[in-house]
This record gives structure tokens, C-alpha cells and sequence, in this order.
């Protein structure tokens, strides 16, 4: 039965790809928890965060209206190389899946001849580790890990996956994962270095957040990281320039979620899930352009590779390919992105579904009850242990703090009068036709994608059926939970035993 359920997936990827003159290398740059606002180019309004990644953008076509779908890692991921939904490949979470039914990225661009190749965030980019990529490039030539803040070895890294690809006589899909500004931060003293470093007093405070010294300071360390990114992404350009195939690669920019302080990371806010989305395709994009038309999400990542190396396109994919876009035509159905969040690195869930136009964001919260409360990476930083400590006196923070815990099971923000969401208009009578019309477009998404998150919210004014829902899968977390530690036990004892025979 498990080889049956795998033949549609052998089946697709069978056959030989198009003539190796006819494709264009690809090179995809993500990097690690920065926010679409801390890039110059997109508003940031601090100078010289970015000047490498400013550069990549005066020479190609940015999208100001780009989401991802996941506030998280491992299932944003995930989607931008899968092309679907989290409830549609089941990597909704920290955790792998396997077998699976569907082609990713690695499986595609390897059947279409490409030399496939992945440095940084391998277990999080495929839906079980370890995956056939061609190359593991984290992996230095002398057996050793390279370290994941290391700029250095960024470019190093790049240069020996254009030189494999040569060597195989194939184009090459590297997809390069800087670590940076993903914690830990940069410290004093840190032997990863970076060109610049930011001071407290300088760096501006996010509307989501509060002006403190804490945060000040931990914001300095993160401006200061995304520094360290920029320092990465020169450092890879640099090695495709120096291997003469600049003019036969496409170049893809973009971050997988938000900043990772309270408000950004984990959640499906507009500072959340917005990205820095930059594609140099070399003979179609214009240098220094932007797209303001248009709204595309990570779901879309994986069917427009494809269209741009012109390899065929797996059925049952969630995303739709914007070349048409890049090459200056009208897409209809890009008016919104649709976003989805189940759980955490520890399994708690908290499911968040939302719908953004380029005006309205609307969020459905069915775990929200008063009682419940919201745990994520953000609450072990600086920022979030000060808002703690300031809301036993400070009431506008201790209304933050509450909406930070426990939300409400409806929010509407007017993401252009308010990018940073303070204002719930959910409840006011001056907003519900709007409302109503992001829950139709909503529940429509839902029907369609087939979410198991539509039946509650169905039923989302009844905080039973809500309540019965959040049991159901906080159960099925813990059982998977469970059945993995099994697992790790039963190898560990395997082990052993083969330690004393």
C-alpha cells in the first residue's frame, strides 16, 4: 500500500527535463526572522541596515504587497517549497511527515536536470530530513559544519555549489538560508563579525512595541544581525559574480517570517508575515521596479520557480505562479493573501487564520477564551519580560500585554491607517460590512483548501464547539509528541545494545 501511494509521486517525477541551454540557474536567498521594514528599500527608518540587499533591489523588481502564509519557521518553509497550505502537506508544526504524496522543490528542480543544493535550514525546508538534495553545502569540504553566523562561509558555500553544478554539466538551484537575524543575536565581542553595528540610542522603535531601554537594547542587537544578514547576502552575490553566471541566473530574495519580538514572529499581523520579496531575472524584470498592484504570497514561491526554468507544474498545488506579473501583464486574484498558523516549537497549538487585502487584515483566534494563553518563542525575550514587569503600572501596556496573552476570537485592523494592528475595529458598527466580507472570502478559502479549521469557525460564537476544537488538536499534538519520543527511546536503546554485544 505505502508504494501504491507513492507511484503518482515516482510517476511525476520520471522523464527527462528540457535542454540544459534553455534554463536559467537559480539562486534563492532567505533570510532568518526579518521584518520587510527592516530592509532600506521597503521604508526601514534606520540607514544603512541593508545596503547589499538595496543593491540586489536597484537592479531588480520588488513586490510591496508580499506575504508569507506562517509566522514560524519549519511551516513557512514548508509552504514557499511545497506550494501548499499547511493543513495540505500536514506540516503544520515542528515536526516531520513522511511518507509524503507530493513533489517539493528539491524533487522537482532535480527531475527537470537541475543540480540541486541547500546550505542552512535543511530540516526545515523539506517535510522529512534527511532529503536527496544534491548537496548538503552546511557541511564544509573538510567534513565540518559550517557555523550558521559565519559570513564568510556563505560565499564559500555558493562557490563550491556553482562549481559542482559545472562540474555535473547541469544549471543549479542553490537555496541559500542565512541564519541572521534570527536569535541568538549579535553580541560584543562576537567572533562572527559584521560590518556595522547599531547603538540603542539610534535604532527606531516599532509602533507594535514600547520605548524602553531593554527594548532599545535588544533592538540594537537585532538591527545589528540584519546587518550581519546583508553582510551574507554580499557575500553571496559576490561568488555569483565571480562565477561569470550572473547573467544566467535568476536571483530570489525574501524572509520567511517577521522580527522575533513580541507582536512579529508567531503571529499573522502585517509586520508578521510581510516579506522583502526581490526577483533579478535577467532579461524580464526591470532594474529598480516595484510592484504595487499586485498581492503574492510564499504558496506561490514553488509554481513560479517552475514557470520561470519551464519545468512542468505538479497538480493539486494551493499556489498560482505570478510570471505573468513579472513580465508587466494583469493577474486577476491578486487581491489577497490568506494566512495560516497552528502551533509552536513545543506543540502548543494556538490556530490563527486570517485573510489580508492591501487595506483590511481579518483574524480568526478560536483558541482565545480569557484563559488561554498564547506561548511562543517571543515570550523568552527582553522586550516580552519588560511588558510583564511594566503592566503592573502602566495600564496602556497591560492592555498590550492582554492582547499579546490572550487576544480575542475576531480582529480586524485597516492595515493602512494601522500596519502595526492596535486598533481592533472587529466590534465596531462602522466596520462589519467589511468584516463580513473578508469572513465570506474567509470561509470560502477555507472550503476550498479544505481546512480543518473551517468547522469552528462556523461555529465561532459558540465558545463551546471552540473549545471542543482547540481539545481536539492540543490532543493530536501531544499524541505526535508522544509517539516521537517513543521513537528517539527505542533507536536510543538500540544503541545501547549495540554498545555492550
Amino acid at each position: 500500500m505505502k508504494l501504491l501511494a507513492l507511484l503518482p509521486l515516482a510517476f511525476f517525477l520520471l522523464g527527462p527535463g528540457p535542454a540544459r541551454g534553455a534554463r536559467p540557474n537559480l539562486l534563492l536567498i532567505t533570510v532568518d526572522d526579518m521584518s520587510c521594514d527592516s530592509v532600506g528599500v521597503f521604508g526601514c527608518k534606520l540607514k544603512d541596515t541593508t545596503p547589499h540587499i538595496d543593491k540586489l533591489a536597484r537592479e531588480s523588481l520588488r513586490f510591496d504587497h508580499a506575504h508569507v502564509q506562517v509566522g514560524n519557521c519549519y511551516p513557512s518553509r514548508n509552504v514557499m517549497f511545497s506550494g501548499r497550505y499547511p493543513h495540505n502537506t500536514g506540516v503544520e508544526g515542528f515536526y516531520q511527515v513522511k511518507p509524503i504524496k507530493f513533489p517539493v522543490l528539491c524533487d522537482l528542480m532535480k527531475a527537470g536536470g537541475y543540480y540541486t543544493a541547500i546550505r542552512g535550514k535543511v530540516s526545515h525546508s523539506t517535510p522529512y530530513q534527511p532529503y536527496p538534495w544534491d548537496a548538503d553545502l552546511t557541511t564544509g569540504p573538510d567534513g565540518s559544519k559550517l557555523h550558521l553566523k559565519d559570513v564568510p562561509s556563505y560565499g564559500e558555500c555558493t562557490r563550491r555549489g556553482i562549481a559542482a553544478a559545472r562540474a555535473a554539466d547541469k544549471p543549479f538551484c542553490l537555496n541559500i538560508n542565512i541564519s541572521d537575524p534570527h536569535k541568538p543575536f549579535w553580541k560584543p565581542n562576537d567572533p562572527h563579525k559584521v560590518s556595522r553595528i547599531f547603538q540603542p540610542e539610534e535604532v527606531p522603535i516599532p509602533g507594535f512595541l514600547f520605548d524602553h531601554p531593554d527594548v532599545r537594547k535588544e533592538l540594537a542587537l537585532y538591527y545589528t544581525s540584519v546587518r550581519r544578514a546583508d553582510d551574507a547576502v554580499g557575500a553571496i552575490l559576490r561568488a555569483l559574480e565571480e562565477s561569470g553566471q550572473k547573467d544566467n541566473t535568476i536571483v530570489m530574495f525574501l524572509s520567511d517570517h517577521g522580527m522575533p519580538l513580541p507582536f512579529a514572529k508567531t503571529q499573522l499581523y502585517h509586520h508578521s508575515t510581510r516579506t522583502p520579496w526581490i526577483i533579478r531575472w535577467p532579461g524580464v524584470t526591470r532594474a529598480d521596479s516595484a510592484n504595487d498592484s499586485h498581492m503574492i504570497s510564499a504558496v506561490d514561491l514553488l509554481p513560479t520557480v517552475l514557470d520561470m526554468a519551464g519545468l512542468k507544474k505538479p497538480g493539486a498545488l494551493d499556489g498560482q505562479s505570478f510570471v505573468p506579473v513579472m513580465k508587466g501583464q494583469q493577474q486577476d486574484d491578486r487581491h489577497a493573501v490568506f494566512k495560516v498558523y497552528n502551533e509552536n516549537a513545543g506543540g502548543n497549538r494556538h490556530p490563527i487564520r486570517g485573510v489580508q487585502t492591501r487595506k483590511y487584515l481579518y483574524l480568526f483566534n478560536p483558541w482565545s477564551d480569557g484563559e488561554n494563553v498564547f506561548r511562543t518563542a517571543t515570550n523568552g525575550t527582553a522586550t516580552y519580560r519588560q511588558m510583564k514587569n511594566l503592566a503592573a503600572t502602566d495600564q496602556k501596556i497591560a492592555t498590550r500585554l492582554a492582547t499579546m496573552d490572550h487576544r480575542s476570537v475576531e480582529e480586524l485592523y485597516d492595515v493602512e491607517k494601522d500596519p502595526d494592528c492596535l486598533h481592533n475595529l472587529a466590534g465596531e458598527e462602522a466596520h462589519q460590512d467589511i468584516k463580513r466580507t473578508l469572513q465570506a472570502r474567509l470561509r470560502k478559502f477555507m472550503e476550498e483548501s479544505k481546512d480543518h479549521a473551517l468547522a469552528p469557525f462556523l461555529k465561532r460564537g459558540d465558545p463551546t464547539a471552540l473549545a471542543a476544537y482547540m481539545k481536539k488538536v492540543q490532543d493530536e499534538s501531544a499524541q505526535r509528541r508522544a509517539t516521537r519520543r517513543k521513537g528517539k527511546n527505542r533507536n536510543k536503546a538500540k544503541g545501547n545494545r549495540k554498545k555492550t554485544s
